[in-house]
């Protein structure tokens, strides 16, 4: 066996954030859960197991200076690009290593114990054995009190597409080649099979879904979803007995609304869970109600449960600052559970109060118009915000005393523009997490962070937008079509820039990310 072990490594997995992987995001889930989680305002430390191009360590990184982060990764290739942005934004608090599981679960790297371990993705991504290696990592290195964030391929919701998965690994194998053009040539095969109406397709209707990113996705993504040979999407109940071995509880879902039974489960669903009393086995027949395709699982390490009063101490310290403009706040929430229309006599005042600064939810409890509202209530309306990415979360006792290593990383994650459109993310040192910012966004971030007066110059930054763009062979876009003459473009550059000044920039502000 090689050292890739069976896993696709010859293309890069794409630059993703991944939010959920925040210390904060995570001390939430436990403190809305009824768990206690691990201070911040103190040193902590952290892993991230499989970082890939490193884009969510980094950016906790920097909105950490008070963690050491360590993240790992056994392609080179990754960790050679990921030191390069680490050094260049000055990130001594993260250590960046090229290591197998095996090595790391064996002690033959010289580590910490650790507060916080995450993986995105990886575990049903790799062998059997390197799962086992995995467990004994965490077994071996977590704290008593530490969270773990796993994210991975869940059953039942990807059963139907188990065949499909197996058909393109087998189609590489015959047509040797890098692992992007196999998957071009697998995704060819498979969408002429569906035209063919093979009864496969035909009787799973909804592979027409899978077929379609498969024809337009990410190369980089599809590499990595789909061409590992011990690719295994996994049954809850099965990672938890893992987790098991290793001391942890799974102690709620890191998709936040589940938390809230009352929004997605009727009385007869509700009286069928409660039926199942081994809680492994309830949260898989809960994945069977939701056909379950990607889990987002928070395990600990000894849990302690919470009194009512301590978890409202707790939830009085969480901050809540608005992602985007009082008026483009939609109360109709597309989230994991489903719909959720958020009533504006509940979710307006709050809204209000956020437009004028962020605050927490003891704050805006002590507001006139929200007297009378219980931490619950209000916790609850954050919670679906946040969910739905309109606000940002954070812990009052925690915030960052500077924000310097954000601010480095940040005008080097901007700097990359000039090349291509990954990176899409900054960091705020207010929530401790990072926050997506697409091409324009961190166009216009670079140009002020470099020439802060062009905040107030919209002409000098068109300007410079411009020639940076046209440097690339770039264009601007008008109903799908590339706009030809310069001042096409700056015209609709200026359009774009201004509702980036108007709409961003004061979100930018109040994040202590400019």
């Amino acid at each position: 066996m090689n050292w890739t072990a069976g896993y696709a490594s010859d293309v890069e997995y794409t630059a993703g954030f991944y939010r959920e992987q925040s210390p904060v995001y995570l001390n939430f889930a436990c403190v809305l859960n009824g768990y206690e989680p691990v201070p911040l305002n103190r040193p902590f430390t952290y892993c991230e197991l499989g970082f890939g191009r490193g884009l969510t360590v980094s950016l906790q990184a920097a909105a950490h200076p008070n963690g050491q982060f360590y993240a790992t990764d056994f392609n080179p290739g990754h960790v050679a690009g990921a030191r390069n942005f680490a050094d260049a934004a000055q990130l001594s608090n993260l250590h960046l290593l090229e290591n197998s599981f095996e090595e790391l679960a064996k002690g033959e790297v010289d580590l910490p114990q650790f507060d916080f371990i995450t993986l995105h993705g990886i575990y049903t991504w790799v062998t059997r054995e390197n799962r086992a290696h995995i467990a004994e990592f965490i077994r071996r290195y977590l704290k008593p009190g530490g969270i773990v964030y796993m994210s991975y391929n869940a059953m039942p919701g990807w059963a139907a597409a188990l065949p499909m998965q197996r058909l393109l690994v087998e189609h590489g194998d015959l047509h040797p080649n890098r692992s992007d053009l196999q998957v071009n040539a697998g995704a060819q095969f498979i969408e002429k099979l569906a035209e063919l109406n093979a009864g496969y397709f035909n009787v799973n209707p909804s592979l027409k879904s899978r077929v379609e990113v498969l024809k337009n996705g990410s190369r980089n993504y599809l590499v990595h979803e789909y061409m590992h040979r011990h690719w295994e999407p996994m049954y809850h109940v099965d990672v938890a007995r893992d987790m098991a071995n290793a001391k942890l509880d799974f102690i709620g879902s890191a998709d936040l609304p589940f938390a809230y039974h009352g929004l997605y489960l009727d009385a007869p669903r509700q009286e069928l869970l409660n039926s199942v009393s081994n809680p492994s086995m309830r949260e898989t027949v809960l994945d069977y109600l939701f056909n379950t395709q990607f889990r987002r699982d928070v395990f600990v390490r000894g849990p302690r449960r919470m009194s009512p009063m301590r978890q409202a101490e707790w939830l009085g310290q969480v901050g809540v600052a608005l992602l985007v403009p009082r008026k483009d706040v939609s109360l109709q929430m597309k989230l994991g559970i489903g719909e959720v229309n958020g009533k504006e006599e509940s979710y307006g005042p709050v809204l209000d109060a956020l437009a004028e600064k962020p605050m927490t939810l003891e704050e805006l409890g002590r507001l006139p118009k929200l007297q009378g509202q219980t931490y619950g209530n209000l916790t609850q309306i954050a919670t679906m915000l946040f969910a739905s990415n309109q606000v940002g979360l954070y812990f009052n006792h925690a915030k960052t005393p500077s924000g310097e290593a954000a601010k480095r990383l940040n005008r080097v994650l901007a700097q990359q523009v000039r090349y291509s459109d990954e990176w899409q993310a900054l960091a705020s040192p207010l929530l401790g997490n990072g926050v997506s910012a697409n091409y324009m966004e961190r166009m216009v971030y670079l140009i002020i962070s470099a020439q802060p007066k062009f905040a107030n110059d919209l002409t000098s930054l068109v300007n410079e937008a411009w020639r940076m763009m046209s440097a690339q062979g770039r264009r601007m876009m008008r109903e799908g079509k590339p706009l030809e003459s310069a001042e096409e473009n700056q015209r609709e550059l200026a359009a774009q820039i201004d509702a980036v000044l108007m709409k961003r920039l004061p979100i930018w502000r109040s994040l202590l990310m400019i």
